[in-house]
């Protein structure tokens, strides 16, 4: 993603009405249906939208989630359904930006809000009690077409045909992806070095993913020393 691209507000997305899950989560608010013309963004989101699970979800750095019209209209494909606008639980669906490839801290001018990408979408139990599919937390994680939750720097009102246009996006050029996979622990250092605008969660989810990576280099490391022992072993029985 660079500075200049740009894409479109499909949907404007709320909640339409909290639904019951089961076990320890209780109620969530993620059915989000679009609303007709404009709605004002604040600090903690649009107005008429809210979270149920305050401890997982919500806040000023997931104020406002975004999911790309692209990546609904495939899943659909596979699944043979239609997905509309709110299905994912996003407040804003949109056209022609490659959402889960945004740099994270990157800028985004919609009608007269701007908008700060800060952090990937982790699937959920919820998200697996609302989809009705098998396995679904796991398919959505392997894809990583997660989405982007963004903060709210400016607020204003934002409508379905608002053009998108990316205004700002940090040299360091991570993504929201390759946060969500933690597949490159080096760009994760750089997150940490040079993005200033990462939130709590975010450097904990850094941390989850170094700590992956060390438990996996000490498990190579074990089995290398393991078969050396043992070429050592076989050569001394001869």
């Amino acid at each position: 993603m660079r500075v200049g691209d740009s894409g479109e507000v499909l949907a404007a997305c709320v909640v339409h009405a909290d639904i019951e899950v089961p076990g320890r989560v209780g109620r969530s608010a993620i059915d989000k249906r679009p609303v007709a013309g404009r709605v004002a963004v604040r600090a903690l989101g649009l107005d008429g939208d809210h979270v149920c699970n305050t401890k997982d979800h919500g806040g000023v750095h997931q104020a406002v989630y975004a999911y790309a019209d692209e990546d609904a209209r495939r899943w659909g494909t596979e699944l043979g359904r239609e997905l509309p606008a709110g299905w994912f639980g996003e407040n804003l669906r949109v056209r022609g930006l490659p959402v889960s490839d945004s740099v994270i801290g990157a800028r985004w001018s919609v009608g007269d809000t701007l908008l700060e990408v800060s952090a990937p979408r982790v699937p959920c139990a919820t998200f697996q009690h609302w989809s009705g599919e098998q396995q679904w937390v796991k398919r959505f994680a392997l894809r990583s077409d997660t989405g982007a939750y963004l903060r709210v720097l400016t607020e204003g009102t934002i409508g379905a045909g608002d053009r998108i246009s990316v205004v700002h996006v940090p040299a360091h050029g991570v993504t929201v992806r390759d946060l969500f996979t933690g597949a490159d622990p080096d760009l994760l250092a750089i997150l940490l070095a040079d993005e200033p605008t990462i939130s709590d969660d975010v450097r904990m989810q850094v941390r989850r993913h170094a700590r992956r990576h060390g438990n996996a280099g000490r498990a190579a490391a074990h089995r290398h020393v393991t078969a050396s022992t043992d070429d050592i072993g076989t050569g001394a029985k001869s």
